[in-house]
């Protein structure tokens, strides 16, 4: 028998309040499990709030909680129903009682005043309240009430811009703590990579406790985001973590409008090339208005939750619906897990166990995110990578992102990936010389494991440039500055499919300057937007190279990637989609035609092929929340694949399939927010 961690795909969470102690109906929550098909609930149980009456004194029990055993009841409740049950804590923050009691377990800064997060104190990770306090509560709560397992979703404590300064790091890091957060300092590039291993010793020593306590499927699992940045800036290292986890609590409630429902299913696709495909990534998915502005009563626009639980399950996440308390007077945030609910459970074969058919590869790295993005990895490392996602979604090129060099991609994109290691250069040249296809931009190479500038980029030789350590800055975008108004030339036009009749491309970006014995396309300077009468090329060709290209290489020393991400402009992205299709040389598996945005992805499950295609062609799909749906097509589909039946498993019925040269064709009529296609 499978342990839980491997079976129960669909998630409930109410997270309770202090006042939920006096109004928790369990007979309508008890409903609501069963009509949303959920077959695991996530409970609180303690750390911030206990919701038990703890042996521990100084954990603060719930306000209206009395000698109630809310938690335990509850936990009794899903065990009747047959339902796994998670313990829940949130753990690194205490009141003032636990405080003036302990002040030497909670984190100080550099004049000794102590980290607070509101009226609350900060803990320190290192310090007795992981090593000993918290640990005695996780003991306690699988006393009490047996949990299947335990976790937690703020566990990790101070992020990087905090410096903890109390007795237990100074003793622990094993020599003075850096004086202030500077990524030139060669001791706060120690204390980065330290403080990761310190999380990681808090994730090791709770499983102990907890495996320990309860058995060994009783499993803490720290909640985490699907965001890289915002996990290097909790100091949260996804390759260790996800080494450890035998399930993925992905803590990742909503869209962000900087990068779209689309995130979510490439945050799927990053994490399950760490977990393996066969581990479960369930997602707490907000039924209350998150995003920007944040109602934490309200309820989110269906579309908005739905959009984004869908795009999850299209890069292989579970569902986990999730609400701020047990009484809310929005009742229409009840409604909107119901029938997402029911469509994954009535086919949940097709959305698990399968593995994704994509033969470009798209390169991400935690360590270049700290030590080439330092203080802005938004800028240097996200917004590259997000512009390559969104140009190969518009494209309808499958991709997987990979974290290593994978030699059986016909592709790799290295999306300016500023720290290169020696081994993962080497792995790169490696590739190529097998035979492998390589499209590298901007900085990638450029800088060495600890975010040093190195002389040349360590690709340079392969990709045949030589970098000049200067760089061209796009300046303001004004009218009356016009530093931004450049413009790219084309002088390949192998690479200027789709661009019709045109020599020059808007550009407006950042460049880095190399030398290169040709190039595809080269620089246009800027010159002035206004007034109109002065605005002609005064320097109209230069040998200033933008794109240059080998036999199984491409450079782009322009950042249309961080660009498309900003503003998606179709020059940049079709020009980015281009450049694979250059390189994949007609190894791309998939063929869409038909008017939309649509995010596709190709799974193989067993004997079948599945198609899982999300249309974002929405009107609210890219700002704001999204209100309703705008079907589109009819969209042709070619996969290269063999198959003489089609299933539809969102509109139901069957389809016509055609085979020829090795290509099946189906024709989807019409997809309103999510299509699946089963060939077999």
């Amino acid at each position: 028998m499978k342990p839980w961690y491997q079976t129960t795909l669909r998630w409930a969470q109410t997270n309770l309040t202090e006042k939920d102690p006096a109004r928790y109906d369990a007979d309508w929550w008890r409903d609501h499990w069963r009509r949303t098909t959920v077959q695991g609930v996530i409970v609180n149980a303690g750390g911030i709030v206990a919701y038990y009456p703890s042996k521990f004194e100084l954990q603060h029990r719930a306000e209206f909680l009395g000698d109630r055993d809310l938690y335990g009841e509850i936990a009794a409740l899903a065990k009747d129903d047959g339902l796994t049950v998670l313990a829940r804590m949130d753990s690194n923050r205490a009141h003032q009682p636990l405080y003036d009691a302990h002040p030497d377990w909670f984190a100080i800064d550099a004049e000794g005043n102590p980290y607070r997060a509101g009226k609350m104190y900060v803990a320190c990770v290192t310090g007795p309240y992981y090593r000993d306090f918290l640990t005695g509560i996780l003991e306690e709560i699988i006393e009490r009430s047996a949990p299947d397992g335990l976790t937690d979703n703020s566990w990790s404590g101070l992020g990087r811009d905090q410096i903890c300064y109390c007795p237990n790091c100074r003793d622990s890091f094993g020599q003075e703590l850096p004086s202030r957060v500077d990524w030139a300092d060669p001791v706060y590039r120690q204390w980065i990579r330290w403080s990761y291993d310190q999380r990681l010793a808090v994730w090791d020593l709770n499983n102990e406790v907890t495996r320990r306590a309860g058995g060994p499927d009783c499993l803490w699992i720290g909640m985490n985001g699907g965001d890289v940045v915002a996990q290097s800036k909790r100091l949260r290292d996804d390759v260790e973590i996800c080494k450890r986890a035998s399930i993925f609590m992905l803590d990742s409630q909503w869209r962000h409008d900087e990068s779209g429902f689309q995130a979510n299913a490439d945050t799927g696709k990053r994490l399950h090339g760490l977990l393996g495909w066969d581990t479960l990534i369930p997602e707490s998915t907000a039924m209350y208005d998150a995003g920007v502005p944040t109602f934490r009563l309200g309820s989110k626009p269906e579309p908005e939750a739905r959009m984004w639980a869908l795009e999850g399950f299209a890069g292989g996440i579970q569902p986990w619906w999730h609400h701020i308390g047990s009484v809310h007077e929005d009742r229409r945030q009840y409604a909107t897990a119901e029938p997402l609910f029911e469509w994954h459970a009535q086919h949940e074969d097709y959305l698990i166990n399968r593995e994704p058919v994509a033969t470009v590869g798209l390169l991400w790295s935690q360590r270049s995110v700290d030590f080439h993005g330092k203080d802005d990895p938004e800028t240097t490392s996200l917004l590259p990578y997000r512009g390559w996602v969104d140009a190969l979604i518009r494209a309808r090129i499958p991709y997987l992102p990979i974290h290593e060099i994978d030699q059986r991609m016909a592709v790799i994109i290295v999306p300016n990936v500023g720290v290169l290691t020696d081994a993962q250069s080497e792995a790169l040249t490696a590739y190529v010389e097998a035979g492998g296809q390589l499209v590298v931009t901007g900085e990638s190479g450029l800088y060495d494991e600890w975010g040093d500038r190195r002389d040349e980029s360590a690709l340079a030789g392969l990709l045949g440039v030589r970098h000049q350590g200067k760089r061209l800055e796009a300046g303001q975008v004004d009218w009356e500055t016009y530093g931004a108004h450049s413009y790219l030339r084309i002088e390949d036009r192998g690479i200027a499919d789709g661009f019709g009749d045109t020599d020059l491309l808007p550009f407006g970006g950042q460049l880095e300057v190399v030398e290169a014995s040709g190039a595809a396309m080269t620089y246009v300077p800027p010159f002035p937007i206004y007034p109109p009468e002065l605005s002609w090329m005064a320097e109209p060709r230069t040998d200033v190279p933008v794109v240059v290209l080998g036999e199984r290489t491409a450079y782009l020393a322009a950042d249309l990637d961080r660009l498309y991400a900003q503003y998606h402009h179709p020059d940049h992205g079709r020009l980015l989609a281009n450049l694979v299709r250059r390189a994949a040389d007609g190894d791309i598996p998939l063929q869409v035609d038909g008017a939309g945005v649509l995010d596709c992805q190709v799974y193989r499950h067993g004997d079948a092929v599945v198609l899982h295609f999300v249309n974002l062609d929405q009107g609210g799909a890219w700002r704001g929340r999204l209100e309703e749906f705008t079907p589109s097509g009819p969209f042709t589909v070619r996969l290269k694949a063999g198959g003489r039946r089609a299933r539809f498993l969102v509109a139901g019925g069957e389809a016509e399939v055609n085979e020829r040269d090795g290509w099946i064709t189906v024709e989807v009529a019409r997809i309103a927010d999510h299509e699946v296609v089963v060939v077999e």
